[in-house]
């Protein structure tokens, strides 16, 4: 339901039409957006190989799977970032998808077709 003095914009955020953005344009023309998740979360093995696999194994950054890395670990590097990589925010890999995403890698055996450090 509009509140009162406000304009509401529905919009589709850019990723991948995973996500469904509500804008609303307050009085002083400040734009607010929540992001609500309306389809079940990604599986891991797709999330490696779009966003991790990017850098990870291509010669970029380090090597991920098969080094049983801590499941806390990943989480906590994924959300914060550090060096060259970018921290990942809720409405780009949701918690629910993080947990499964970072249990993977940390059981993951090594892929023969990575490569790097």
């Amino acid at each position: 339901m509009p509140l009162p003095g406000k304009r509401h914009l529905p919009a589709a955020l850019a990723l991948g039409g995973i996500a469904i953005v509500h804008a609303t344009i307050g009085n002083a023309g400040s734009v607010q957006a929540q992001a609500t998740y309306e389809i079940e979360p990604r599986e891991p093995e797709y999330l490696y190989d779009r966003t991790c696999g990017y850098c990870h194994g291509h010669n970029v950054a380090p090597i991920i799977r098969g080094r049983n890395l801590p499941p806390v670990l990943i989480r906590t590097m994924v959300r914060t970032g550090i060096g060259a990589m970018p921290a990942f925010k809720p409405t780009e890999i949701t918690d629910v998808e993080l947990e499964a995403l970072a249990q993977w890698i940390s059981e993951s055996e090594a892929d023969p077709e990575e490569h790097g450090r």
